[in-house]
């Protein structure tokens, strides 16, 4: 017997149109001035849950569980400052980490947890760190503190507000906004 279909997931958040748009041309100017291209095949977003599979024939019972979190603070205002690194190859758009932020990521990981019973959200012990990924995996280390150099002190100062997180789907070759929820 064939082992069911699964599709890969995630959850995050979305900025609105305007700092998408602006979050883009960062990406694309990475892609453009270092070569590397792999953070254009997803949105801009701040990952509040770390991929995961579902039986790709089970999804609307998937959309149905999801759609019973609440958050009760809603909306939360997300700032934006500035560029930031992870080394050896990842360049991204600061998230201020506020306490409104971790409280959702926390609130939606133990809900994910709960009722999914999906254990990945950790990230490897190194804790929650809201970003918006510009530049990452297919960027060369030997080219990394060039643009160490180029973002570091770039100014770059936004906020936007979100009322609602977004499902992601990847359809074999980039990241799609699925649904919002």
């Amino acid at each position: 017997m064939a082992k069911p279909e699964q599709s890969l997931y995630f959850l995050a958040l979305v900025p609105d149109q305007e700092i998408y748009a602006e979050v883009m041309t960062f990406k694309e100017e990475v892609a453009k001035k270092f070569n590397s291209k792999g953070a254009l095949r997803s949105p801009p977003h701040i990952t509040l849950h770390m991929p995961f599979k579902w039986r790709s024939d089970k999804e609307e019972e998937l959309i149905e569980r999801l759609s019973q979190f609440k958050f009760e603070h809603y909306p939360i205002t997300v700032e934006l400052d500035g560029f930031d690194f992870f080394e050896p190859r990842v360049v991204f758009v600061h998230v201020i980490k506020s306490e409104w932020l971790a409280l959702l990521q926390k609130e939606l990981t133990t809900f994910v947890r709960r009722e999914l019973k999906f254990f990945n959200a950790d990230y490897k012990d190194r804790g929650f760190h809201p970003h918006m990924t510009i530049g990452f995996r297919d960027l060369k280390k030997a080219v990394f503190p060039e643009v160490k150099t180029y973002y570091k002190d770039q100014s770059y100062q936004r906020q936007f507000n979100v009322s609602n997180i977004c499902l992601l789907k990847h359809d074999g070759k980039r990241w799609e906004e699925w649904k919002w929820l």
